[in-house]
C-alpha cells in the first residue's frame, strides 16, 4: 500500500505550508506558501543567511527613507526565498503582503505590484507567484484589481462562508479558507474535540467547495491551517491543500487507506448562487463572531511576526 500522503497527491494537490528548503526537497509538494510567521522562522535558518544578507544590501543601494528601506529589504528577501523554493517546487509559490495594510486597498495593490517586479527582477515571471491578502473587504477588492493586471492573488485569513462569497464574486484566482483555526475556536467555546466530518473547519472548507463547484466557478479552494491528519483526509479531493512539514511526514508514515471525501465533480447539495454589496458583506462578517474575531487576530499576529522579522533584519 502506497502512503496517505501519495494517495492524497492522486486527489489534490499537494501545497507545502512552509519556507523550509528542506522540507520541499523531503516531500515534493506542487506549491509552497508563505507568510510572515514562516518567513521568520526561516530568516533564523543557517541556509539563509546569505539571503538576508543580500536583502539588505539591495536595500542600502537603493536608499529612501528608512521605512522604505526597511520595506524593500522585507520585500526582497521574501522574493529571495519564494524563488529559492521555486527552484525545487514545479508550480507556485505564495508571498504575503504585509498584514498592516489589510484595510487600505490601494496600498496593498501597490505593494502587490512591487512584489511582482521585484519576482520579475530576479527572473521569475508573474504566472509562478501568488500574492497573499487577508479576506477583509479592503483585501478583496485590491484582489479584484490586481486579477485584472495578471498578477494571481490567494486570499487569506478565510474563516467563513461570506468571505468567500466576495472572493469568488472579485475573480480571486484562489482562497485559503482555514481549517484549524476554527476548530480551536470552536473546541474552546464548547469543549468538543471534533473528529473528521464533524469538525467545523472541515464543514467550512466543504460547504465552500460544494458552492463553487455547484455553481462553475474556477476560483481554487486550497484548504488551510491543519492541527491534524483527520482534518485532512476529511477534505482529500479538495482542490488544493496547503499542509505543514511536520503533518506531511505523519502523512507519508500512514499506509492505511484514504478515501475521498470531496468531489468536483460532483458536490455536495449548496445554497443558490448570491452576491454580496459591501454592506451586507460587513454586517454578515460581523454577525459571524468566530469569523469576524479570528480574522482580526490573525492580522495582529501576521503584524506582529513582520515587526519582529524587521528589527532583526535592522539589528
Amino acid at each position: 500500500m502506497i502512503s496517505k500522503l501519495d494517495q492524497l497527491k492522486q486527489l489534490t494537490d499537494v501545497v507545502a505550508d512552509s519556507g523550509d528548503i528542506e522540507a520541499m526537497k523531503a516531500y515534493l509538494p506542487m506549491d509552497a506558501t508563505t507568510n510572515p510567521s514562516l518567513l521568520l522562522k526561516a530568516a533564523a535558518m543557517p541556509q539563509y543567511a546569505g539571503l538576508v544578507s543580500s536583502a539588505r544590501d539591495h536595500a542600502r543601494q537603493l536608499g529612501g527613507s528608512s521605512q522604505e528601506m526597511v520595506d524593500t529589504c522585507m520585500d526582497r528577501l521574501a522574493v529571495l526565498i519564494g524563488n529559492e523554493i521555486l527552484g525545487i517546487i514545479p508550480g507556485r509559490v505564495s508571498t504575503e503582503v504585509d498584514a498592516r495594510l489589510s484595510f487600505d486597498a490601494d496600498a496593498m495593490v501597490a505593494r502587490a505590484r512591487h512584489l511582482i517586479s521585484e519576482y520579475e527582477s530576479v527572473g521569475t515571471g508573474r504566472g509562478r507567484v501568488l500574492i497573499k491578502l487577508a479576506s477583509t473587504w479592503e483585501g478583496i477588492r485590491a484582489a479584484g484589481i490586481l486579477e485584472k493586471e495578471s498578477i494571481n492573488c490567494n486570499l487569506t485569513l478565510l474563516f467563513s462562508f461570506t468571505q468567500a462569497q466576495a472572493c469568488v464574486d472579485a475573480g480571486a484566482f484562489l482562497i485559503s479558507p482555514f481549517v484549524g483555526r476554527i476548530y480551536d475556536w470552536w473546541k474552546q467555546k464548547t469543549g468538543v474535540d471534533y473528529i473528521g466530518a464533524s469538525d467545523p473547519g472541515v464543514q467550512s472548507v466543504s460547504r465552500i467547495f460544494n458552492y463553487y463547484k455547484t455553481h462553475g466557478y474556477g476560483t481554487v479552494v486550497m484548504g488551510a491551517s491543519f492541527r491534524n491528519t483527520g482534518q485532512i483526509e476529511a477534505l482529500a479531493g479538495c482542490d488544493r491543500l496547503t499542509i505543514s512539514p511536520a503533518l506531511m511526514e505523519d502523512l507519508a508514515a500512514d499506509e492505511g487507506l484514504l478515501k475521498q471525501a470531496l468531489d468536483a465533480e460532483n458536490p455536495g447539495e449548496s445554497e443558490a448562487k448570491s452576491h454580496l454589496a459591501e454592506p451586507e458583506f460587513r454586517l454578515a462578517l460581523n454577525e459571524d463572531e468566530m469569523a469576524t474575531g479570528k480574522l482580526a487576530e490573525g492580522i495582529r499576529l501576521f503584524a506582529a511576526d513582520t515587526l519582529t522579522l524587521e528589527r532583526q533584519l535592522t539589528d
